[in-house]
């Protein structure tokens, strides 16, 4: 248990709890695992999560229904956590509510991460957001509730455990929260493999466009406006879980996967399954970040001219070899 979050919690009667826009699996996850264990530890707290429009596959999640995602008057609240944020503008349209908060906390995994609160846990080692919370809750206010959602976080920022951030101690959290009964294999299957049958016909033509470099060794695919729009799909959150099939192409050891946004700009998704190829370095390059193996970044308009200094940076990467 962290002493100076459970005495933040403790002198604070308002809370709000943020994450990153477009927030995944691990930030939804950990946000609402901080609310439902700040409402398990004291009921009286007001305690209020803010988020960019998470997608309705976790709205099974204890607390989804009282997540804020649209704009309201800024309230000034005596705690502000943040979590899985690596940067405060990731945070987006609520970044308000951390500028006024009183105090403010900082949960998170990310290698970019520098820290940003007035006090914060960072460790760049842990599988998740989801699992450096674990460490810092007090473990006898482990419930239902709180474990449904680690878990939730977990699987997502471990590829359901394969992804090299997963560890003996990832396992054992898992296992803890798996002891409360509730359904993690419909969990697995319905938030990180379950796609509609336009997003599986959409995976197919981004499969046509895959291009490779360096004899395999790299792959990417682009998708515009243009093309999602044909299958009735508009969001980046249709296009959840298209980086991790590209990921998997027989030979390579680093993959990228670029859409295009509404304005017009692409956001991209990079892989590595080595060391040798930090993509979190390569993101950095393009004010975005996260971890060695797996990080993202907006590239702009010139998608072309972004995946050509990806490339060379891949290559000179490799050729430490």
């Amino acid at each position: 248990m962290n002493r100076t979050l459970d005495r933040m919690i403790g002198r604070a009667h308002t809370v709000c709890v943020l994450g990153h826009v477009n927030p995944d699996g691990d930030c939804v996850g950990s946000a609402l695992a901080i609310y439902n264990y700040i409402l398990k530890k004291d009921s009286s707290k007001k305690v209020t999560v803010y988020l960019d429009e998470p997608s309705e596959k976790f709205s099974f999640l204890p607390g989804f229904d009282r997540i804020v995602t649209g704009n309201e008057v800024v309230k000034h609240y005596d705690l502000c956590i943040v979590a899985d944020c690596a940067d405060p503008q990731r945070i987006g349209k609520f970044i308000d509510y951390l500028r006024n908060a009183r105090e403010s906390f900082l949960i998170d995994h990310h290698y970019s991460n520098k820290g940003f609160c007035d006090s914060h846990v960072i460790e760049s080692g842990a599988s998740s957001t989801c699992e450096v919370f674990y460490g810092l809750m007090n473990k006898a206010l482990l419930d239902e509730k709180t474990a449904i959602c680690i878990y939730n976080g977990i699987i997502h920022d471990t590829g359901v455990f394969k992804y090299n951030c997963t560890s003996p101690r990832t396992m054992r959290i898992a296992g803890e929260c798996m002891k409360f009964g509730f359904d993690w294999g419909w969990i697995i299957d319905e938030t990180f493999y379950s796609m509609t049958i336009s997003q599986k016909r959409l995976l197919g033509r981004v499969y046509e466009g895959m291009k490779t470099e360096f004899g395999g060794q790299f792959v990417y695919a682009v998708l515009t406006k243009k093309l999602m729009n044909e299958y009735g799909l508009h969001s980046g959150k249709d296009t959840d879980g298209f980086i991790d099939n590209i990921r998997t192409t027989e030979g390579a050891v680093c993959a990228a996967f670029f859409y295009e946004l509404p304005d017009g700009n692409y956001k991209g998704s990079l892989r590595s399954s080595t060391d040798q190829v930090n993509v979190a370095e390569i993101a950095m390059q393009f004010d975005g970040g996260g971890h060695v193996r797996a990080s993202g970044c907006t590239v702009g308009k010139d998608v072309n001219g972004a995946i050509t200094k990806i490339t060379q940076m891949i290559g000179k990467m490799l050729e430490t070899k």
